[in-house]
């Protein structure tokens, strides 16, 4: 694939002063990236800019699920838990390194507010919406089967459980990845590069965007036909800075999440816990590298970006799980890691947070801007060819035929396509001899980048640790520029580490030193910096 770092951003900067776009979209998450890659599959000319890393907000900050939604059967969502399976049903063919199955545990007790037969009507009806093509169909378990297949699970008072299938996914590497798959067409992408006015044309229609980069500080007018906002829980704040006589659309929401090792919270399967007690659902989700518990959902009224866990969240979902798990005895001390999100949902003045549908709105501004907020990470492909067919309403009609087709259907890169990933699999005894490298390190990247882990294997010959080897790839072709951006938001060690993975930052460091050209001065900002974050993430301790 061709290279995506830094210095294609310069080049990208370039462009953007000098071309006009079709489409100019704001907000580099999961929205954004997908209607950039919807958009320039189509034949659009695509300019995309992120005030931030891309993926730097809510995008990384989800229960890390690709679900329908089993919570939603019960608000009568059933059109958005269809759309979710669908959808669902559709990533697994298009990022199978990205989206993997995983079977749900339901416990229901005597307490909760579903009995087992209602709770079995659901399940029926959530095998039924997705076409029965889930992984496997559900399973109806009494209490001594549960405990089996789940032995910490709490006894007391215990009916039985359901078990059912959905997904986990890399949420953030999903947004990177659509974004490379975008960036191979010729969009136009760059992070660290923020919005800040519109000049309309004498008619009053859109007409440029200007952008600060937030690194140089460098300001570049983008030109371009119509723009597109998807910056999720920043909408109304957006809205309010650039667009006039703004009216705010979104009831914000905070949901936080606690990391877990494996072996202090040893799951057989992913559990929704929480029924009994209202009508939030916390989930305990196992990963190969860790396990996570969230979330919560309490309406928000700060900055998106000041979002972080407070201690009455942390003791919240500790008591979830202790009341769920007694005998594992969870304190705060076992926390590896939180993370905290805001979920830009739509305002429908419902009674509470957990009632606020996740459906997405879609509007438009006559003088030519788009806007989209809401719905869920699930369903992203599905939001992002209606984003930009609502956009096409704006176009004339020879290039609404033109642009007509959508091609998101097809998988993200070709290393991944399905039978050749599941192929590689096969390989990796043989690339480990090869490469000198260990079974569970290479089995680590053959599951995240699928044959691509070839070549980043090659390219990382000389480097010591897997971390320093994914560095490297991430500079190059994710456009990563700054240390806590990889830390957290390329691999996993921020979360799933005890130590947040600061034994390898001396050596990361120094990939990105001799990758960017940081000086000693430089890559010490770097690391106080990815101390602070840290500071900030875990400050309820």
């Amino acid at each position: 694939m061709k290279e995506y770092s830094f210095q294609t951003r310069e080049l990208n900067k370039k462009k953007m002063g000098q071309e006009v776009f079709d489409l100019i979209i704001v907000g580099g998450g999961i929205n954004g990236a997908g209607i950039a890659r919807d958009a320039v599959l189509r034949g659009m000319r695509v300019a995309l800019v992120e005030a931030e890393d891309f993926a730097s907000g809510t995008s990384s900050k989800s229960s890390k699920l690709i679900h329908g939604g089993i919570r939603y059967l019960e608000n009568y969502d059933f059109k958005l838990v269809f759309e979710a399976l669908s959808e669902r049903t559709k990533l697994f063919q298009i990022a199978p390194h990205l989206v993997h199955g995983l079977r749900f545990m339901i416990p229901l007790y005597d307490s909760s507010r579903v009995g087992m037969f209602k709770m079995g009507l659901g399940m029926w009806a959530y095998d039924f919406l997705a076409l029965f093509q889930a992984p496997e169909l559900h399973e109806r378990l009494n209490s001594q089967i549960s405990v089996e297949r789940m032995p910490i699970l709490k006894q007391q008072g215990l009916k039985g459980s359901y078990i059912y299938s959905d997904a986990y996914t890399d949420d953030d590497r999903l947004v990177h990845e659509t974004l490379r798959s975008a960036h191979e067409v010729d969009a136009i992408c760059a992070n660290y590069m923020k919005a800040t006015e519109i000049r309309w044309n004498e008619k009053g229609q859109f007409q440029s965007l200007l952008v600060e980069d937030q690194i140089t500080h460098e300001k570049i007018w983008i030109q371009g036909r119509h723009l597109i906002s998807s910056v999720g829980p920043w909408t109304d704040e957006l809205g309010k800075n650039l667009i006039h006589k703004w009216e705010r659309v979104l009831r914000p929401t905070k949901g936080i999440h606690l990391t877990f090792l494996k072996e202090r919270l040893p799951l057989s399967s992913a559990v929704v816990m929480a029924a009994e007690k209202s009508d939030r659902i916390v989930f305990g989700i196992p990963r190969h590298e860790m396990v996570i518990v969230g979330t919560t959902d309490t309406d928000y009224t700060g900055s998106p970006s000041e979002v972080k866990a407070e201690p009455a969240d942390v003791d919240y979902l500790l008591s979830i799980v202790n009341s769920y798990f007694p005998g594992a005895k969870i304190q705060k001390e076992d926390i590896v890691s939180s993370y905290a999100g805001v979920r830009p949902l739509v305002r429908d003045h419902s009674s509470s947070e957990g009632k606020t549908s996740r459906e997405h709105s879609i509007w438009s501004d006559t003088r030519g801007i788009t806007f989209v907020a809401g719905g869920k990470y699930t369903t992203y492909r599905l939001m992002s060819q209606q984003v930009v067919e609502q956009a096409l309403q704006f176009f004339e009609l020879g290039e609404r035929i033109k642009f007509n087709k959508t091609l998101t259907n097809q998988p993200l890169n070709i290393h991944v396509e399905s039978e050749r990933y599941r192929q590689m699999f096969y390989q990796i005894e043989s690339l480990a001899d090869y490469f000198n490298r260990s079974v569970k390190d290479v089995t680590l990247l053959v599951e995240r980048y699928g044959a691509e882990a070839i070549q980043i294997l090659e390219r990382g010959q000389g480097l010591d640790s897997i971390w320093e080897v994914e560095a490297l790839h991430a500079i190059r072709f994710t456009m990563c520029l700054h240390l806590t951006d990889f830390m957290t938001r390329r691999v996993p060690l921020f979360l799933a580490h005890r130590d947040h993975g600061t034994e390898f930052v001396s050596a990361v460091s120094l990939v990105f030193q001799r990758e960017l050209g940081w000086s000693n001065s430089q890559m010490q900002d770097e690391i106080e910096h990815y101390q602070q974050y840290i500071k900030k993430e875990l400050n309820w301790k």
